[in-house]
């Protein structure tokens, strides 16, 4: 027996034929790279839509005849697949016959897509419709039963205006429940957004109010403010966080550090804070403003910060302070005397109306900011038609002759 001596390995005569003539051979090709069909680069060729009835569509090639797809540009599978199911009705047409027939069916095929695209793009703007809708009404603050209303209007205007695109609005969903999950996108949207513009903040302010609803629940309204490194001013509102239990300055300075930290602020960058100057927020041992000012110069190496009292609450301080008493009192006393009788409302008012006034006269708040401003301004404008009301009603009012 001979052997045939190779680097490191010894194998007989008999082992080679087998290894080279035998079965032994195909597992040890099989070891050698398979190639993949996407590495054959195959392309379509034209002469396939003829021959075959076959297009091109998305790198696959479809059948014009039944749409079926065929994975592998091949010749072989798109003749296969013909022979097989259209060569008995097809084969008839030769020529510039089969020419306008291959036409005809890819008009046929484009068609059909264009059917799904236009219904695609219908539904598309159907759902943008409805996401304009609900921020309308979220802004306008109305109940989200609203949307059910708008589309009953859309609809009977469709039918007048336009009855082919009735389909179309009707498409549109303002349904109560979707038109809360609406809003809430949207608002988990500007949520995302203002995180990523707080990222590129290098300086920030705050301003924060705390106030009481009609449910007596106190309400802590934060802002921010801020510029990134183009000068670039932002300013939004971040959150209304409800105080459903005590509002010390410590409740309000976890409420207010929650919601900057959930939007992701960098604390050494805050640069001030503003307030209604309140006890509770400007206390100089453990105010908000103090535990806030703390709080930044311990993240910014102890820079500077600021703290301001917000200009609308000192309008309405020096209003309080003012008072004006020899003023508003007569003011107070014609506007209740005119505006808390049902008969001598209407009556003032059909007077506004004979002489083409479109306002009226409004009440004096005290909560509420510079309505002291705006009752005096509308006051004096009407002044000439308040002093004949009042002389007709037997209540004359002797200022309005005082120079003083």
């Amino acid at each position: 027996m001979s052997y045939f001596v190779l680097p490191a390995i010894f194998i007989t005569a008999s082992t080679f034929n087998i290894l080279c003539f035998g079965t032994i051979i195909a597992p040890i090709m099989s070891l050698s790279k398979k190639r993949k069909v996407d590495e054959e680069c195959r392309v379509f060729q034209e002469k396939c839509s003829s021959s075959y009835l076959f297009t091109e569509l998305n790198g696959k090639a479809v059948c014009l005849v039944c749409s079926q797809h065929v994975a592998v540009l091949k010749e072989y599978n798109l003749r296969r697949h013909y022979v097989s199911l259209h060569a008995d009705k097809y084969d008839n047409f030769q020529g510039q016959q089969r020419r306008e027939k291959v036409n005809e069916l890819l008009a046929g095929l484009k068609k059909q897509q264009s059917v799904f695209t236009h219904s695609r793009d219908i539904s598309d703007a159907a759902v943008k419709a409805s996401y304009l809708i609900a921020n309308e009404i979220a802004v306008a603050s109305k109940p989200f039963s609203e949307g059910e209303f708008v589309k009953t209007c859309m609809m009977k205007a469709a039918e007048i205006v336009c009855p082919e695109k009735r389909q179309a609005f009707a498409n549109i969903s303002l349904t109560r429940n979707t038109v809360a999950d609406r809003i809430s996108d949207l608002s988990v949207d500007l949520d995302s957004q203002l995180k990523q513009k707080v990222k590129s903040f290098i300086g920030f302010s705050v301003a924060i109010d705390e106030s009481t609803d009609i449910t007596d629940v106190a309400q802590l309204a934060i802002f921010i403010l801020g510029v990134d490194d183009t000068l670039t001013v932002t300013e939004e509102f971040v959150e209304l966080v409800p105080m459903t239990d005590t509002t010390t300055a410590a409740d309000i300075f976890t409420a207010l550090v929650g919601a900057l930290d959930r939007v992701g602020v960098e604390w050494s960058r805050a640069v001030s804070l503003a307030t209604d100057g309140a006890p509770s927020m400007i206390g100089e041992k453990a105010g908000v403003v103090t535990k806030f000012r703390e709080k930044v110069q311990s993240a910014n190496g102890g820079r500077d910060f600021w703290t301001f009292h917000c200009i609308l609450h000192q309008e309405a301080l020096c209003c309080k302070s003012l008072k004006m008493d020899n003023v508003m009192k007569v003011v107070i006393q014609t506007v209740n005397f005119i505006r808390s009788r049902s008969l001598n409302h209407r009556q003032f008012d059909s007077l506004l109306r004979e002489k083409d006034h479109i306002y009226g006269l409004p009440y004096h708040t005290e909560v509420r900011w510079l309505s002291q401003g705006a009752v005096l301004r509308r006051f004096f404008d009407l002044r000439e038609e308040i002093e004949q009301f009042m002389e007709e009603k037997g209540k004359p009012v002797l200022e309005f002759h005082s120079t003083e």
